[in-house]
């Protein structure tokens, strides 16, 4: 069964279309998306068409969500908790340091994804940007990287946890 559907461009917007390539831009930055090839872009529309519907909604939601966020940007916090050893967060170009987590030596290293800004603030780190991807993918990279390793996560509970969706 193949259907039509047409979403509304938001006022000050500006979407472009490059092959299965939608880039859509906005106040709070520019989000870049592979896209099924049935998707165009028609004066102040997008039009998705010849797709079933399983492929027709999840095009649907990826676009609003890119227009929500290119419009208002996404923002988490996360709370630096510590019982042990007093650790430190710091951003260095794309990837954010966590020093002394259980008392290492070595800094935990996770990666930033896409456009998406980490700012340390005092006991609570915020990450926000255009892209809703980038932004959970980030703190995934985060958490990830202060998994704790070869001891009893019951006594040991020192981390970054997500407070602010």
């Amino acid at each position: 069964m193949r259907i039509k559907t047409e979403i509304e461009i938001p006022a000050g917007l500006n979407v472009s279309l490059n092959g299965i390539e939608v880039t859509i831009s906005g106040p709070k930055g520019k989000v870049t998306k592979y896209l099924p090839s049935a998707v165009k872009v028609e004066g102040n529309k997008v039009i998705i068409s010849k797709v079933s519907k399983e492929v027709m909604n999840t095009t649907i939601a990826t676009i609003k969500s890119i227009f929500k966020g290119v419009q208002d940007g996404y923002t988490r916090k996360m709370k630096i908790i510590f019982a042990h050893f007093p650790m430190t967060v710091e951003v260095k170009g794309k990837e954010v340091y966590v020093k002394n987590f259980l008392g290492e030596k070595v800094p935990r290293v996770a990666d930033i994804v896409g456009a998406t800004l980490v700012k340390p603030e005092k006991e609570f780190v915020v990450i926000s940007g255009p892209d809703k991807h980038a932004v959970g993918q980030t703190i995934a990279n985060i958490k990830i990287a202060t998994k704790i390793r070869n001891k009893d996560p019951r006594t040991f509970q020192d981390g970054l946890y997500e407070i602010e969706e």
